[in-house]
C-alpha cells in the first residue's frame, strides 16, 4: 500500500511557485469576470447576476489575501521568529474565507430575500447569459490550473487525489479549488434562474438562485475556515506519517524507545518533530550526538519537508543512573 506522505514537499518541488501561479490565474480570471457581471447584473436586474458580481469580487479579495499569505510566510527565521513565518500562511488564509463569507455570501443571501419579499423588474437577460457563459469558460480554466497542481501532488506522494485534497496543508490552492468550483456551480444557478424568471415572468427564481449561491459560499467558507483554522492552531502529522517517523528513529543504532513524540505541521514545505528519547546507557556522548545528526538525515531523506529536529535524551521512567534498559539485549 502507498505510504500517506500527504505533507511531504521540499523546495525542490517548486510547490511555491506553482501554488503562486494557480492564485494569479484565479485573481485574473476573478478581477474582469467580477466587472463583467456588475454590468449584466445592472442591465438584466437580476438578483442573481449581482449576487454573482459580489462573488467574484469576494474571490478577487479572496485570492488577494492568498498572494499576500504565500509571499509574508517565505521569509526566513529571524531572531524574532526562529521557527520562521510559515504559519503566518494560514492566518492570511483564514482572513480569505473570512472575506468570502462577508463579501459574497452575506450580500448574495441579503439581496436573494430582498428580491423574494420585495420582487423585481427583469430585463433583457441577453448579455447575462453571453456574461454567464464568457465566465464559466474562464473559471473553468482556473480550477483546470489548481485540480492539475493537486493532481501531480498527489501522484508525486503515492496519495489519492481525494485524500491529499481533504488533508494538503496548502490551503491556498485548496482555496482555489473550492472557490472555483463553488463559482461554475454558482453561474449555473444564476442561468437557471434567469431562465426560469424569463419562462414564467416571476423573479422569485432570480431571488432564490442568489439566496442558493450564498448558502454555497457559506459553505466553502466554512471549510476553509475550519482547515486554515487547525492547521494555525498546531496540526500534527498524519498518523501513517508519525508511524514512520517512529520507525526511522527507531532504526537508528544508539536509540532503544521513542518515549514521547511530537509533529507539528508549520507550513506545506515546513514539519517540526520533536522527541524525547531513550538512548543506549552504554553509548558514549559521541555515539549519541552521531546518532542524532543520524536520525535527523534519515528523516529528511524519507521527508524532506522536515525542517527541524529536536530530539532530547530522556531515560525511561523507573529507570536510574546506571539501569540498563531490558530491551536492550535484543538490540
Amino acid at each position: 500500500m502507498a505510504e500517506d506522505n500527504t505533507t511531504d514537499s521540499s523546495p525542490e518541488t517548486g510547490r511555491g511557485g506553482e501554488s503562486t501561479f494557480t492564485v494569479v490565474v484565479a485573481a485574473a480570471a476573478n478581477l474582469g469576470i467580477a466587472v463583467a457581471k456588475a454590468v449584466a447584473g445592472a442591465i438584466s436586474g437580476s438578483s442573481a447576476m449581482l449576487s454573482e458580481a459580489a462573488h467574484s469580487v469576494a474571490d478577487t479579495v479572496t485570492e488577494l489575501l492568498l498572494l499576500t499569505a504565500l509571499k509574508r510566510s517565505g521569509k526566513p527565521a529571524d531572531a524574532k521568529h526562529p521557527l520562521g513565518y510559515g504559519p503566518e500562511r494560514y492566518l492570511w488564509a483564514l482572513l480569505a474565507s473570512v472575506a468570502t463569507f462577508v463579501g459574497g455570501a452575506v450580500f448574495s443571501i441579503y439581496d436573494g430575500i430582498h428580491t423574494l419579499t420585495h420582487g423585481e423588474e427583469l430585463g433583457d437577460p441577453l448579455v447575462s447569459y453571453l456574461v454567464l457563459a464568457v465566465a464559466f469558460l474562464l473559471e473553468g480554466y482556473s480550477l483546470r490550473t489548481g485540480v492539475k497542481q493537486i493532481r501531480a501532488e498527489a501522484a508525486r506522494l503515492g496519495a489519492t487525489t481525494g485524500r491529499y485534497f481533504r488533508q494538503t496543508p496548502d490551503t491556498a490552492v485548496k482555496a482555489v479549488v473550492m472557490e472555483d468550483s463553488a463559482a461554475l456551480a454558482g453561474l449555473l444557478l444564476a442561468a437557471a434562474g434567469l431562465f426560469l424568471g424569463r419562462l414564467t415572468g416571476s423573479g422569485v427564481w432570480d431571488g432564490l438562485a442568489s439566496v442558493l449561491i450564498g448558502l454555497l459560499l457559506v459553505y466553502v467558507a466554512w471549510v476553509l475556515g475550519r482547515s486554515n483554522a487547525q492547521l494555525l492552531i498546531g496540526r500534527a502529522l498524519p498518523p501513517e506519517m508519525r508511524e514512520g517517523v517512529r520507525e526511522e528513529l527507531l532504526s537508528v543504532p544508539h536509540i532503544e524507545d521513542v518515549i514521547e513524540l511530537t509533529t507539528l505541521i508549520q507550513g506545506p514545505s515546513e514539519l517540526l518533530v520533536a522527541a524525547k528519547i531513550d538512548f543506549r546507557d552504554v553509548s558514549s556522548a559521541a555515539e549519541i550526538e552521531w546518532a542524532c545528526e543520524e536520525a535527523e538525515q534519515q528523516l529528511r531523506e524519507r521527508y524532506p519537508a522536515v525542517a527541524r529536529v529536536y530530539l532530547d535524551p530522556t531515560p525511561r521512567r523507573g529507570r536510574g543512573p546506571g539501569q540498563s534498559n531490558p530491551a536492550a539485549s535484543s538490540k
